[in-house]
């Protein structure tokens, strides 16, 4: 009888098996002597930094044929899109701390967990688990360290088994935000569990109540995401009351409109090189928005570099416009008044602009 999945990938992974099935090895040189045994230290060593792993693949419940591990040249390796964690968000900075401990101990000794593909003449195997190993290993060969080599291993799963692998990595991720692993969870929910929450639930063995809130937020339109400095600013406790408040139709609107003016403030303080508006601020902006006018016009703001108001606009009616200029704000005086020309010009696009 074949073995679960889980029970051979925990046993390829335990400690008497790290040395025949786990060493790493070159796949253009799969015939090459076998190693010598590690010394106790070193078998040591090679148990807790392959213990996540472990881990990992005691959530997968289906078969596996075969597992190697290979060091192979990043650039043969794809990302599957499976995968919660958004590459093309990845920069040097988000990954010091790994591409230091590469350099550190003379390369990656964690491998990934990848599987083989076909029908792609560019790539021969895409990653399931390790995408920012992926990103720093290619970060590393493309500065001086050419013959950097990216770990991983080779596994045969569904797609349905490699999401959960994913996931149960990224669960452990503080830098992959919520609204990705909402977003995951909405387009595996689609394409691996035919739209049924309990069953999917069930799989990933979360609750329901609390993947539904999931849902709920990757719910949230892109128009509105971009009030935020960032995508990663987007967390669950918070924005969920902001997904429900865009259910209901008389104040959806007002929530779109002040998220694009948001959007225009975030723009213009990133030109300006100035401290974003914070998630906290924008998500009372945006469940304000529908609220009286006064409400609607105390949000209307502009923020010094200390991130301090510098000027606000207290009312706009027919008989004009009332503004607040911030003492303590750490501005200059052209700061604010460049301010107060921005506001006055949201009140001209409101349409509640001084009118001549």
């Amino acid at each position: 009888m074949a073995r679960k999945q889980s029970d051979y990938l925990a046993a390829l992974l335990s400690d008497d098996e790290i040395t025949a099935d786990l060493t790493p090895k070159n796949e253009a040189e799969s015939t090459a002597p076998p190693p010598v045994a590690p010394t106790r230290a070193e078998r040591s060593r090679g148990t807790t930094l392959l213990g996540r792993e472990s881990a990992l693949a005691r959530v997968a419940s289906g078969e596996v044929r075969q597992v190697t591990q290979l060091l192979l040249d990043p650039a043969r390796v794809r990302i599957w899109t499976g995968n919660a964690r958004s590459y093309v968000h990845l920069t040097e900075e988000s990954c010091r701390e790994l591409i230091d401990s590469i350099i550190a101990e003379g390369g990656q000794k964690v491998p990934a967990v990848v599987r083989r593909i076909e029908g792609d003449p560019e790539h021969d195997f895409e990653v399931i688990a390790g995408t920012r190993r992926h990103w720093s290993i290619s970060w590393l060969r493309q500065h001086s360290y050419p013959d950097m080599q990216f770990v991983a291993q080779v596994v045969q799963l569904d797609d349905e088994a490699a999401f959960r692998l994913a996931d149960l990595e990224n669960r452990a991720r503080k830098d992959v935000s919520d609204l990705e692993r909402a977003r995951n969870y909405a387009a595996a929910l689609k394409e691996h569990y035919g739209n049924h929450m309990t069953r999917m639930a069930e799989r990933l063995k979360l609750s329901k109540g609390w993947l539904s809130k999931m849902l709920k937020v990757a719910a949230i339109p892109d128009n509105v995401l971009e009030a935020f400095a960032s995508p990663a600013d987007v967390q669950l406790k918070p924005a969920y009351p902001l997904a429900q408040a865009l259910d209901d139709t008389s104040k959806a609107p007002a929530i779109r409109k002040e998220a694009q003016r948001l959007a225009k403030e975030q723009m213009a303080r990133r030109n300006g090189n100035r401290p974003a508006v914070a998630a906290a601020d924008v998500i009372k902006a945006l469940l304000a928005a529908n609220d009286t006018d006064r409400a609607r016009q105390d949000t209307m703001a502009v923020f010094s570099r200390h991130g301090r108001q510098m000027a606000s606009v207290q009312s706009s009616n027919r008989q004009g416009v009332t503004m607040r200029l911030h003492a303590g704000s750490g501005a200059t005086r052209e700061e604010i008044l460049e301010a107060v020309r921005e506001l006055l010009g949201q009140l001209d696009e409101d349409g509640r602009g001084l009118r001549s």
